[in-house]
């Protein structure tokens, strides 16, 4: 059985921007939950989002739990081998109090990205195939957390083209989420049910692509 690990924030976790218990969608609603259904049985499809979780910063405010580079070494470690690693990252980053831009957003990704390969965790103690996710833009109506993401959505609009470019400088697959889905209007930065559906038939597709099964 082949495995994909799925790194990422709140929307990985599986948010929900609609009343269900917990306040998280099911397992089969949530993408990694639909990527699970679409690749099928020769797959182990293993969910690690966590939200709040930024690239490589200690989040002052919400726990230093929250780094996503002093967390990923473990979680490789914890599931090789692993044959693709997927990871969607950054919107956290946008947050006010990091004040950082679009291409320190990318950068942070790409520093990821370098353990990932280097950390001897696919096959054979070779590397992962690795895809990067950028995650798509907010909306300008951020609702009651406009304050704590001011100027996030112009620095959104930047970020696929600095997740593109990080991606080819380290080799590695590249998909841009905001030419799938939308953020919901909700609350300007999660994803609605229908959005999760289309992200995980997406990297479905790429992953049968990357691993030659289409």
């Amino acid at each position: 059985m082949k495995s994909v690990v799925c790194y990422g924030d709140s929307n990985t976790w599986g948010y929900a921007t609609v009343a269900r218990p917990d306040g998280r969608y099911s397992h089969d609603e949530r993408w990694p939950g639909i990527l699970r259904t679409e690749l099928g049985t020769g797959w182990m499809v293993i969910e690690e989002g966590l939200g709040g979780r930024t690239t490589v910063n200690d989040d002052p405010v919400e726990g230093l739990e929250r780094n996503g580079r002093t967390y990923l070494l473990p979680c490789l470690l914890t599931h090789l081998p692993i044959d693709v690693f997927v990871i969607m990252l950054g919107t956290v980053d946008l947050k006010a109090r990091f004040n950082k831009t679009a291409w320190e957003i990318a950068a942070g990704v790409g520093a990821l990205v370098t353990i990932a390969k280097s950390a001897a965790v696919g096959r054979s103690g070779g590397a992962p195939e690795i895809l990067v996710i950028c995650p798509p833009e907010t909306r300008t109506d951020l609702k009651q957390f406009a304050d704590l993401f001011t100027g996030a959505y112009e620095k959104s609009l930047q970020l696929a083209r600095h997740y593109e470019a990080m991606a080819r400088q380290l080799g590695v697959h590249f998909l841009n989420a905001g030419a799938l889905v939308k953020s919901s209007t909700v609350d300007g930065f999660h994803l609605d049910p229908p959005e999760h559906t289309v992200l995980g038939r997406a990297v479905a597709a790429e992953i049968r692509r990357i691993a030659g099964e289409s």
